[in-house]
């Protein structure tokens, strides 16, 4: 017997994912945000490989002479994957466009040509 249902245990690993995921966040440094922006695209880009794969199954069983109906299973399979790769992929743009901006704040600034300061 169980003394707590497992959706319940669930729901709490889930709270407290969020909860210790904000604060480790929160917590990062800005020198550190790039670093990390590196690795998220690297799993980005893992998510999309599997994606595309998910896209374009066939099924078991599927004709795949083009003369057979696909299963509706299929269909959803590569909707779902589809979905996924357009996800991944503009995470995967919006980390590097966010790279991009957190290294030009660390590039120095090149004084204003034609202004005279006398």
């Amino acid at each position: 017997m169980d003394l707590i249902s497992p959706t319940i245990t669930n729901l709490i690993i889930f709270v407290l994912a969020i909860y210790v995921g904000y604060h480790v966040v929160w917590t990062v440094t800005p020198a550190l945000h790039t670093p990390l922006m590196a690795v998220t695209n690297a799993i980005s880009s893992v998510i999309i490989v599997g994606a595309l794969l998910a896209a374009a199954a066939h099924g078991a069983g599927a004709d795949l002479s083009g003369g057979g109906a696909t299963p509706a299973n299929v269909w959803i399979s590569k909707g779902a994957g589809a979905l996924a790769a357009a996800f991944a992929a503009v995470n995967i743009f919006g980390g590097f466009l966010v790279t991009q901006r957190m290294l030009a704040m660390y590039k120095k600034k090149e004084p204003a040509k034609g202004k005279s300061g006398h």
